[in-house]
């Protein structure tokens, strides 16, 4: 047994009956407030004591969940996949067919297929895989298409100043690029 177990006259950890130390313990309840003050619903949290977990559980926690999604990658049983990618500086979250709109020219010309190499997670209906804080390339693949590269429609920043003459315009137009996600691939089994 991993976990430290206190009924509040004696102690037991690893099987093994401890006396309890009652004499060195303050005449207050180890919940209550560190003051003179009834014990009220407001004295300890609502939520319930979290337990620490021993390592051999979690364990066999974590083969449990990892079985039940190889599972379902295997049998190509998770519905449409999704992914967040890093990209231009930003985080998109992305499905089959989904288009993109960066507000900067990539070295890739017009037609070119690229690979998103920096996925931050992926899912299922059933699953997701967080990265930490990247997924393995050899794990998810992230493929899209160039479609178009266009600049945005002119903005007009002016200043001006009444009364001083002064006047200043500027017209800004920013490179945008778009671009089409073709396929979001998973690994058929995690490792």
């Amino acid at each position: 047994m991993c976990v430290w177990y206190y009924n509040g006259s004696s102690c037991l950890l690893l099987g093994l009956l401890l006396p309890s130390f009652e004499h060195l313990r303050a005449s207050r309840s180890v919940s209550g407030p560190s003051s003179g003050l009834p014990v009220t619903s407001l004295s300890s949290p609502p939520w319930p004591e979290v337990k620490p977990i021993c390592p051999e559980e979690e364990q066999r926690r974590h083969m449990v969940v990892v079985q039940k999604v190889n599972s379902l990658l295997t049998n190509e049983d998770y519905g449409r996949l999704f992914a967040v990618v890093h990209f231009a500086s930003r985080q998109w979250k992305v499905t089959n067919e989904d288009l993109i709109l960066i507000e900067n020219h990539i070295a890739a010309g017009c037609g070119d297929r690229i690979r998103m190499e920096k996925v931050l997670m992926v899912g299922g209906d059933n699953f997701t895989l967080i990265g930490r804080p990247l997924i393995g390339k050899e794990l998810v693949r992230v493929e899209a298409t160039v479609i178009e590269k266009t600049e945005s429609s002119p903005k007009v920043y002016m200043q001006f100043w009444k009364r001083h003459r002064f006047q200043r315009k500027k017209i800004i137009s920013t490179p945008q690029t778009i671009l089409r996600i073709n396929t979001i691939e998973v690994a058929p089994r995690l490792t």
